[in-house]
C-alpha cells in the first residue's frame, strides 16, 4: 500500500500550480476576532488540538511574543499555509494574520504586499468601524480584493436577542456600509466589480468563536435557515459543537469563500503589477512579473523579518512574483545594492517554517542568509524595484532612550538596529555626535511595547525620556528672490520659496506621485499634475520630489547647470531633512530655482561651494516666505455610554480639541474629535479615568496644521535647546 502523502509533502507538491494558489490575510478592527479565525483554520488542517482553537489560554497559535499573550492583541503579522479541498481539487491557502491596533497598522501595509485578496472581519455588534475603514484602504491601494466575514454572530443571538428578521436587517446594513467604502475608495474600474454581495457567497457570517460559519449558497446546500442558526444556542455546548463540525463548519465555508472568489496569483498579478512595481511593463522583467512566469527572472519582495530568537539569524518573509528561488543563489539586494547568497527556502507548514531545495513563484514564503529591510526587492542582477511601502500613518511621537549601564551601550546601538529591521513602522535615529538615540513610533502604545520587547527579550536595560513630538516645517506664502553665495564668492544661487498646491500635496501623499529625482521622461508625474492643472512648462521644469515638497529649475540658457544641479538637489534634500527654524523635517514647500551665477572653473564650484551656497538661500527664502511650525494633529473616534457624553467632551476641551461630530444612539454616544500630538501625552490613562475604563478610542486620520501663534516661538526654542543649538545655528 502506497504511503500516505503527508501534509508538507502536499503543499510542496501544490506550491508548484499556480492556478491552486491562494494568498490571503485576515484584517479588521482590533479584538474583531482574527485570531480566533486564523486558529480555527488552523485546526481544521490538523495543526492544533480542535479543543483549543479560539481559546484565549490554549489556542492562539499565532501569538509568538510573550507580550502578545499578555495584552491579548496582535502585535506582528503571523504566517500560516494549509491545504483545503473545494469540488474535488486540492488548493494551498497561505494566509497572514494581521494586528487591528491602529499602532501597528504598519504590519498591516506590509502584509498586503505579498498577498492577493483578504478577508474583512467585521464585529456583528459593533459594525464598521475606523480601523475598518483604515484597513479597506490598504488593501485596496495594494490592488488587493476583499470579501467580507461578518463575526461575533453568537453575541446578536446571546447579548441582543434579535429575531431572524433584525439578524437580516442587521447583516443588509453592515453590508451596505462595506460597500460603500469600497466604491468611495476604489480606483474607478473596480469601484463596482469588488463590492460585495451576499447571494454568491462573497459575504459570509458567523462565530469564529463557536467554530460556525455561514454563507448563502452553503445554507441552500445544506439546507439550513437562520432558525437552526438561533437555536443552536439552546443546545447544550457538547450537542453544539458537534452540529457545528458537521452542518457549518467555519474553515469550510470561509476558505470555499476564499478559494471561489478571491484571485490565484496568477490572475491576481495582471493587474497588481502594473500598480505596485514602476519598471517598463514591456521589458522582460515586466512580462515575467505579470505572467508570475517560473522560468523567468526571479523577484521576490521582503515583506517582513523575523530574528529567529535561538540563532538570532535574520529569516526574510515576502512573496516571490516571478522566477525560482533555489537555495545557494546568488542574489542582488535593489535597495542594498549588494550581492548576497540564499542560505535556506522556507515555506510555512501551518505556522512551522520546513526547508525546501527550491520554489516556484505565487508563494508566501520565507528565506534565510539574506540580511535586507523589509520593502527590499530581491533579483539576480539589478532591475527596478518595487514601489516602497507606504504606511497610512508617519510616525508622530518619540522618545530618547538611554542604558542605565554605560557598558551595555554598544549592545543597545545593535538591539535598536535589530528592533528597526522588524518593526519598520519604527524610526531609530542613532546619533553618534550627541549619544542621543532616538525612537519615533505611532503612539504610545507602539513604543511602550517596544520598549518592553528591548528589556524582556532582548536583555538591555533600559530608561526612556518623556514623550516629544516632531513638529513639520513649512512657508505660508510665496518670498522673493533669495540669494546664497558660496563661501569663496564665486557662485551665486536665486532662489524662491512658496506653498505647494495642496492637491499636488495630495497626490505625492497618495502615492500618485512618486517621491525620487524626476528622470528625463516620466509619463505618470507628466500626466497626473496635467489633471491637476499645473501648466506645461512647469511641469518640465519638475526635478525632485522629496518628503512631500518638490524642486524646480527655471533657469534658462544656463551652461554649466548639468555639473552642478545634483549637488544643489543634495542641498535641497538636506534642508527638506532639517529646516532653518528648529531643525524639523520640511512639508508641502515649491522650491524654485530661478537663476545662478557660476565661475567658469570646474574647481571652484565643487561641493564645498555648492551645498553652503544653496542651504543659505533656501534659509533665506523660507524666512522670507515666512516660515512657521506645523503640528501633528490626530482625528480619534471616542466611544463610551451615553452617561459619559460630558466628561468626554470636557476631556477634549482640556486637551486643546475641537469636536467635529456628536452622535447618540442606544448603544452610546460617539464623539469624533481633533486633538494635537502634543497634549496626547498619557492619553490612554486619562481616558480610562473619565470614562472609568468603558471608554474605547480609535485612529481615524492625522494631519498637520499650523501650531498657534502664541506658542511657535516657545516651542522653537524649546526644541532648539533640546537639540543643543547655538543662536546662530
Amino acid at each position: 500500500m502506497a504511503e500516505k502523502e503527508t501534509q508538507l509533502e502536499k503543499i510542496k507538491r501544490l506550491s508548484t500550480n499556480k492556478k491552486q494558489i491562494r494568498n490571503i490575510a485576515t484584517s479588521a478592527h482590533i479584538h474583531h476576532g482574527k485570531t480566533a479565525l486564523t486558529d480555527n483554520l488552523l485546526a481544521a488542517s490538523g495543526y492544533m488540538a480542535a479543543k483549543s482553537a479560539g481559546s484565549l489560554e490554549a489556542g492562539m497559535a499565532t501569538w509568538q511574543h510573550a507580550d502578545e499573550q499578555e495584552r491579548l492583541l496582535t502585535v506582528d503579522a503571523a504566517n500560516v499555509s494549509m491545504v483545503h479541498n473545494f469540488d474535488g481539487k486540492e488548493y494551498l491557502v497561505n494566509l497572514i494574520d494581521t494586528p487591528g491596533h491602529v499602532d501597528f497598522s504598519g504590519n498591516v501595509t506590509r502584509a498586503m504586499r505579498a498577498i492577493d485578496g483578504t478577508i474583512v472581519l467585521v464585529c456583528a455588534v459593533e459594525g464598521i468601524m475606523p480601523q475598518t475603514e483604515t484597513v479597506i484602504k490598504q488593501a485596496l491601494r495594494e490592488r488587493v480584493k476583499p470579501v467580507l466575514f461578518i463575526n461575533k454572530v453568537d453575541r446578536m443571538i446571546k447579548e441582543l436577542k434579535l429575531t431572524p428578521e433584525q439578524m437580516q436587517q442587521r447583516f443588509v446594513k453592515i453590508i451596505a456600509e462595506f460597500n460603500t467604502l469600497v466604491e468611495k475608495i476604489a480606483e474607478p474600474e473596480y469601484k463596482e466589480k469588488w463590492q460585495v454581495d451576499i447571494k454568491d457567497g462573497r459575504v459570509a457570517f458567523g462565530s469564529a468563536r463557536d467554530n460556525w460559519a455561514m454563507s448563502v449558497p452553503f445554507m441552500q446546500k445544506k439546507g439550513v435557515s437562520f432558525k437552526d442558526i438561533i437555536s443552536l444556542y439552546d443546545m447544550k455546548e457538547e450537542e453544539r459543537k458537534d452540529w457545528c463540525w458537521k452542518n457549518a463548519p467555519l474553515f469550510e465555508v470561509l476558505l470555499d469563500m476564499v478559494v471561489k472568489h478571491l484571485p490565484n496569483p496568477d490572475e491576481a498579478q495582471k493587474y497588481r503589477i502594473p500598480k505596485i512595481w514602476p519598471g517598463e511593463p514591456e521589458s522582460e522583467m515586466g512580462k515575467n512579473l505579470i505572467e508570475c512566469d517560473p522560468d523567468g527572472k526571479p523577484a521576490f519582495v521582503i515583506t517582513r523579518i523575523v530574528i529567529d530568537p535561538r540563532s538570532g539569524k535574520e529569516i526574510s518573509a515576502g512573496r516571490l512574483f516571478s522566477g525560482t528561488l533555489k537555495v545557494g543563489q546568488d542574489v542582488w539586494l535593489n535597495l542594498a545594492k549588494q550581492k548576497q547568497k540564499i542560505q535556506q527556502v522556507l515555506i510555512y507548514n501551518g505556522i512551522k517554517p520546513e526547508q525546501l531545495e527550491e520554489i516556484s513563484p505565487g508563494n508566501v514564503l520565507a528565506i534565510s542568509g539574506i540580511t535586507g529591510e523589509a520593502g527590499e526587492t530581491i533579483t539576480l542582477e539589478p532591475e527596478t524595484p518595487f514601489e516602497e511601502l507606504k504606511h497610512i500613518f508617519e510616525p508622530v511621537i518619540t522618545k530618547a532612550i538611554e542604558v542605565s549601564k554605560p557598558a551595555d551601550l554598544p549592545k543597545l546601538i545593535e538591539v535598536l538596529r535589530k528592533v528597526a529591521k522588524e518593526d519598520p513602522s519604527l524610526k531609530v535615529e542613532i546619533n553618534e555626535e550627541t549619544g542621543e538615540n532616538l525612537l519615533s513610533g505611532m503612539g504610545e502604545l507602539h513604543l511602550e511595547i517596544i520598549e518592553n520587547r528591548i528589556k524582556t527579550e532582548k536583555g538591555v536595560d533600559v530608561r526612556t525620556s518623556p514623550p516629544i513630538v516632531v513638529y513639520r516645517e513649512t512657508v505660508m506664502k510665496k518670498s522673493d528672490q533669495a540669494v546664497g553665495r558660496s563661501p569663496n564668492k564665486h557662485n551665486d544661487f536665486f532662489l524662491v520659496a512658496e506653498p505647494l498646491e495642496e492637491e499636488v500635496y495630495e497626490a505625492i501623499k497618495n502615492g500618485e506621485i512618486r517621491e525620487g529625482r524626476v528622470k528625463k521622461k516620466d509619463d505618470q508625474l507628466t500626466k497626473r499634475l496635467r489633471e491637476i492643472g499645473i501648466d506645461n512648462d512647469e511641469i518640465r521644469q519638475y526635478r525632485n520630489v522629496y518628503k512631500g515638497n518638490v524642486f524646480l529649475d527655471k533657469t534658462k540658457g544656463e551652461v554649466h547647470i548639468g555639473e552642478v544641479i545634483e549637488l544643489v538637489l543634495d542641498a535641497f534634500e538636506q534642508v527638506c531633512d532639517q529646516g532653518p527654524l528648529a531643525r524639523e523635517p520640511c512639508m508641502k514647500m515649491k522650491i524654485s530655482l530661478v537663476d545662478i551665477k557660476l565661475h567658469e572653473d570646474a574647481i571652484h564650484r565643487g561641493p564645498a561651494q555648492v551645498y553652503p551656497a544653496v542651504r543659505d538661500a533656501l534659509h533665506n527664502a523660507m524666512k522670507g516666505g515666512n516660515a512657521v511650525l506645523f503640528e501633528p494633529i490626530q482625528i480619534y473616534l471616542l466611544e463610551a455610554p451615553t452617561e459619559f457624553m460630558s466628561a468626554l467632551t470636557g476631556l477634549v476641551a482640556s486637551k486643546r480639541g475641537q469636536l467635529l461630530d456628536v452622535r447618540q444612539d442606544e448603544g452610546g454616544v460617539t464623539i469624533k474629535a481633533k486633538i494635537p500630538v502634543a497634549e496626547m501625552i498619557g492619553w490612554a490613562s486619562d481616558l480610562r479615568s473619565a470614562t472609568e475604563g468603558r471608554g474605547v478610542c480609535s485612529l481615524v486620520d492625522q494631519l498637520f496644521e499650523k501650531a498657534p501663534n502664541d506658542a511657535q516661538s516657545t516651542v522653537i526654542r524649546n526644541i532648539r535647546s533640546r537639540k543643543g543649538l547655538a543662536e546662530n545655528q
